[in-house]
């Protein structure tokens, strides 16, 4: 079992355009305080998140949008797991995520060596609309750790 404590001590989060990926403004760790509904004021908008415990699960960083299309929160990253695990990423989703809209994309990066994980937050157990932004953090961070353990279990 991984150590669970979701630290954002040493956190570096950035407002970005999703339109071109220019940044917007480097935010202290109090902007994490607003409602994770800030992102359906400001739709043009994501949230970039670095911190030590992404990268200790394998995940440099952590993008947070509104998808324009469907209206949900999702979180985009690359995940530091070997090829080899694809088929049982892919199981594990299909059974994580809840609901019947669920979605997600996975893709093995050739050039990085990262799988490419895109999912939607509305379809993770715990999630509430309302939530802050650091606890959408660390709803994302709880369900890649027990991800990743559900795939290293199963090899």
């Amino acid at each position: 079992m991984r150590n669970s404590n979701f630290d954002l001590g040493d956190v570096y989060i950035e407002r970005c355009i999703k339109e071109t990926d220019e940044g917007i403004a480097v935010e202290s760790r109090n902007f994490l305080k607003q409602s994770l509904q800030y992102l359906e004021k400001h739709k043009n908008e994501y949230i970039y998140l670095e911190a030590k415990s992404f990268e200790e699960l394998g995940v440099d960083g952590v993008c947070l949008e509104v998808d324009d299309v469907f209206r949900t929160y999702d979180v985009i990253l690359g995940l530091k797991l070997q090829k080899k695990y694809g088929t049982a990423l892919k199981n594990i989703l299909h059974t994580k995520l809840q609901g019947n809209e669920t979605t997600f994309d996975l893709m093995f990066n050739q050039a990085d060596g990262l799988w490419d994980l895109n999912f939607g937050l509305n379809f993770v157990e715990g999630f509430q609309n309302e939530l802050p932004l650091e606890k959408a953090f660390q709803l994302i961070f709880q369900f890649l750790e027990e991800l990743i353990e559900e795939v290293e279990v199963s090899k």
